[in-house]
């Protein structure tokens, strides 16, 4: 095959300088962020005038440095998840192939050292060609990865230099890096000058730090490639490089403590700065291990994003990752599919994360040509796959944080793998190797798998997954622990099962936990012609190839706000279990000593008496004294940070349990109706409400206007109902017409005292139907009484979306407060965050902004809710047994047509729906869908209601 250009090349960079360790060194560094000039092509094939000295560049625009240039203003966004947007030709590339030229005119500070000087490219999407001063340099390939050249000919002294980049969107490279994020371009991590001594340089260091947990010794041996000395003052360490240090103490380093020592290795031209962890990874018995004790990987798989740079991030953006995630109880990150920046390692190192780190490899698409083709098993494509696994070993090999090597991601398997595993295997021992996709598990040291279902884990726990066709290898496979490498797909609403996941992990020894697909949402910061904003997903920028908001599938919005399946994965990741007389502890190396215990008790939902707990060194709990309760009443413990760490406050909520301590009265029987069903010229009138005497429905509610109440099967489908890559239920539904159900009035009688409306309710072209019967009776001026019966008429042969019944009231009505779960949304698998109290939101506010609308906002154990206006006059709904609630400004109908939030307008009512019973969320939008213990079948079911006017 003839390959014509420089981007299309099989060999890693020959101009390129060896890979090496990202350390702080004292050296002088110049950096060339800021704003370039630059000018996108269509073609790569362009002239290359423009790398003279004295080309004109005023025609030419500005475009910071880092950045993508897709999000300036040149080009858009693209997103697939798994099939390339160009011909599948490797390793040739479209001629059609955007092309960004850049510019920097630069000078040395006067003082900048005599001796070599590096140029230090951290990351460039996807292949670039580099010239200084008309010279060219060499160019790069692997877009996460970082390129140095030697530069010192070409630079000039106390004069101008004029650095030129070509950047290229494609090349063979892009074959290599099919990653499930969106295709974006350009120089989009920093760009530096590095001066480096004549001699003595210390061009690379590397760590080794191990600790004995039988112990407690640790032993130190820092590299270097030239003489030099290593001091860690805390230790009284002062000794050659390349010497073995035996130390008799050290405090290990851990995500729970992540203990760093400050050291320098030091030779005569340079020193550099290091921050040192003791720790030993290891595989004993089958189970992995970190300083002797079983790691439980709490996870979540993190890309690089933020809404308006892409992956080109700021020292604040990934300081925010990690914050958020050690206050949402998450104590692992998977780099997901590529090394992330050098800086989010170091955060890590500091703040306590163990980590995946994972090379930038995946061929993802190729399996829609059956791996034909495959770059990961082609003998040519060796060099650039092994170089890829190199660069990201030596550049991170340092970090403590770091306990698994990943291969990459989605690339079928194949002997490059195997080479890249070689390497590793050979370079850096201390650390085991994880690839997911190869299931025979030859090549790696940890079985792992994706999106297993909990009966599938629970079988790999027990050692009974279906065996291997390789004796040999299965029982090696057998004898590994096994990762879950991504989990529960947190894409829109949910993921439900996470609590079931969990518990899974906690019982078998084998099984040590995973990461949840992922971390946040890719949505591209946009705004529609009238100026709203919203968040952009695949094919809002006319890409004719792209896969929808399946991009927008994190635990965090694009903003960085946490959703729903946050807040749930941080009680179900709890390091301590709050029970009713102790407090399990299920941290690795801490104990109890840092957190205070605090309890209160409220009695229908108002607080009554609080204090704080005395817990034993053990965990068990001295009971507080408590005063008598009447009312419902609940004791909620919370286990609080009991001084400031450096990643929370003190005060900040680690876990919480919450127990009944008074269980809600029995509902008496309801007596006959006190009021009489009166017909006048209006209508039917029951106690405060007025009735349509043709169909039965409710008309007003005191002076309330209102309209229904209808029967709501229907609910605006997941994107787990519908599971692009799973087993979807909206297809079905639809197709059994629920989401377009007619109703029939049958009957409206008056009879003992109350309105009895009999209704029937199908669809188009079946026979299935739902029996709803409403029995309204007067209960006093202000309140009335509805009991609701549905009985399914049919086979119905799949669960229901939902179960309830839906009002229409007045938009002045804002204002909700409830007595159930809270504060926020909850469904039956999912909501585990919330405890039952009492709740105020605005309508508004209870609506979650998913960045494709779907189903949202429900409140669920609702034992009683109001909605009201300003002064606080409106409706107030009681249950006899706890309901659904949502409340929403616009109807069910409306959510489902909407694309995006902005879609979605007030429609002048606000539409309160209580229910009984919901169909489970799951993860099926790339994962198992609901449990059956959360499907909701078609089965008699009951609402029992007071209404009155507030």
């Amino acid at each position: 095959m003839t390959v014509s250009a420089w981007y299309e090349s099989l060999a890693p960079s020959p101009a390129a300088l060896p890979a090496r360790a990202w350390c702080d060194s004292d050296a002088e560094t110049l950096s060339l962020d800021g704003l370039w000039r630059f000018r996108l092509s269509a073609r790569a094939d362009d002239p290359e005038d423009f790398v003279d000295a004295e080309f004109d560049d005023a025609a030419w625009g500005d475009l910071p440095v880092p950045a993508h240039w897709q999000l300036h203003g040149h080009g858009a966004p693209a997103y697939t998840n798994t099939r390339y947007p160009i011909p599948l030709d490797p390793p040739r590339v479209p001629a059609e192939n955007p092309t960004g030229d850049y510019r920097r005119v630069f000078r040395l500070p006067d003082d900048w050292p005599g001796g070599r000087t590096v140029l230090r490219l951290g990351g460039v999407d996807s292949s670039a060609r580099v010239w200084l001063n008309g010279t060219e340099i060499g160019h790069t390939t692997g877009s996460r990865l970082v390129t140095e050249f030697d530069v010192t000919g070409a630079l000039r002294a106390a004069a101008d230099n004029v650095l030129a980049i070509r950047v290229v969107q494609w090349s063979a490279g892009s074959y290599l890096e099919d990653q499930d994020m969106w295709w974006l371009s350009g120089i989009f991590r920093g760009v530096d000058l590095i001066a480096r001594p004549v001699d003595g340089a210390l061009d690379d260091v590397t760590v080794r730090a191990d600790y004995d947990h039988r112990g407690g010794a640790g032993t130190l041996l820092v590299s270097t490639p030239v003489p030099a000395r290593v001091r860690v003052p805390e230790l009284g360490v002062d000794a050659p490089a390349g010497e073995v240090v035996e130390l008799p103490h050290v405090d290990p380093w851990s995500a729970e403590r992540p203990r760093l020592y400050d050291a320098t290795v030091s030779c005569g031209a340079e020193t550099v700065r290091l921050r040192i962890g003791f720790r030993t990874v290891a595989i004993v018995d089958g189970v992995l291990t970190v300083n002797g004790r079983r790691l439980l990987f709490n996870g979540v798989n993190r890309h690089e994003f933020q809404p308006d740079r892409g992956r080109a991030l700021t020292e604040e953006d990934m300081l925010e990752d990690v914050l958020l995630m050690k206050q949402h109880n998450i104590n692992a990150v998977r780099t997901a599919h590529y090394p992330p920046h050098p800086r989010f390692l170091e955060l890590c190192d500091e703040y306590g994360l163990w980590v995946v780190d994972e090379c930038d490899l995946e061929t993802h698409g190729f399996w829609h040509v059956d791996w034909r083709g495959n770059p990961a098993d082609d003998p040519r494509w060796e060099r650039l796959c092994v170089d890829r696994m190199r660069r990201m070993v030596e550049r991170d090999k340092n970090h403590p944080s770091i306990v698994l090597w990943s291969l990459g991601n989605e690339s079928g398997s194949g002997r490059n793998l195997a080479a890249m595993a070689r390497w590793t295997r050979d370079r850096d021992p201390s650390r085991p190797l994880l690839y997911e996709r190869d299931w025979s598990c030859r090549d790696v040291d940890v079985y792992s798998r994706m999106y297993l279902t909990h009966a599938e884990v629970d079988a790999i726990g027990r050692g009974a997954e279906p065996p291997l066709p390789d004796a040999a290898l299965d029982e090696r496979r057998r004898r590994m622990p096994f990762i879950h490498a991504e989990y529960a797909h947190a894409m829109g609403n949910g993921p439900g099962g996470l609590r079931e996941y969990q518990e899974l992990y906690e019982t078998h020894p084998r099984c040590q936990g995973g990461f949840v697909w992922e971390w946040i949402d890719h949505g591209v910061r946009a705004h529609t012609d009238q100026g709203q904003e919203f968040f952009a997903y695949g094919g809002d920028f006319g890409e004719v190839e792209h896969d929808g908001n399946f991009v927008a599938d994190g635990l965090l919005f694009p903003d960085r706000t946490p959703s729903p399946g946050l807040l749930d994965l941080k009680k179900v990741f709890e390091p301590v279990r709050v029970t009713a007389d102790r407090i399990i502890d299920k941290q690795s190396v801490r104990d109890l000593s840092h957190l205070e215990f605090r309890w209160i008790l409220e009695e229908d939902g108002q607080a009554v008496a609080q204090g704080r707990l005395d817990v034993a060194a053990d965990g068990r709990i001295t009971a507080p004294a408590l005063p008598d309760t009447s009312g419902e009443a609940f004791l909620t413990v919370r286990a609080v940070l009991a001084a400031d760490e450096p990643w929370a406050k003190a005060g900040h909520e680690v876990a919480w349990g919450q127990f009944p301590v008074r269980d809600r009265p029995a509902p008496s029987p309801r007596p006959a109706p006190p009021l009489l069903v009166r017909r006048d010229d209006d209508g039917i009138r029951v106690g405060p409400a007025l009735f349509d005497p043709r169909d039965g429905g409710l008309r007003r509610l005191g002076g309330l206007p209102v309209t229904g109440p209808a029967l709501q099967v229907w609910r605006a489908p997941t994107d787990n109902d519908r599971a692009p890559h799973g087993e979807p239920l909206e297809p079905v539904w639809r197709k059994l017409g629920l989401d377009q159900l007619r109703q029939r009035v049958d009957d409206v009688e008056v009879r003992d005292g109350a309105v009895v409306v009999r209704t029937r309710v199908g669809s188009a072209g079946t026979d299935l139907a739902l029996l709803a019967t409403y029995t309204w009776s007067g209960l006093a001026d202000d309140r009335l009484g509805l009991a609701v019966s549905i009985d399914p008429v049919g086979p119905w042969d799949c669960p229901l979306p939902m179960l309830g019944v839906r009002f229409g009231l007045p938009d002045s009505l804002s204002g909700v407060e409830w007595f159930g779960l809270g504060p926020g949304e909850s469904y039956p698998d999912t909501g585990y965050a919330n405890r039952i109290g009492r709740f105020y939101r605005t309508v508004a506010e209870l609506q979650t902004p998913y960045v494709f609308p779907q189903e949202n906002g429900r409140r669920a154990d609702v034992r009683w809710a109001t909605v009201t206006d300003g002064p606080g006059a409106g409706l107030r709904v009681t249950g006899r047994t706890p309901f659904g609630l949502t409340v929403r400004p616009w109807r069910t109908e409306a959510l489902d047509r909407a694309a995006h939030p902005t879609d979605l307008v007030p429609d002048g009512q606000t539409w309160l729906t209580l229910d009984a019973g919901h169909q489970g969320i799951g993860s099926a939008s790339c994962g198992p869908g609901v449990l059956p213990a959360y499907l909701l079948p078609a089965a008699p079911a009951r609402l029992d209601l007071e209404l009155q006017v507030w």
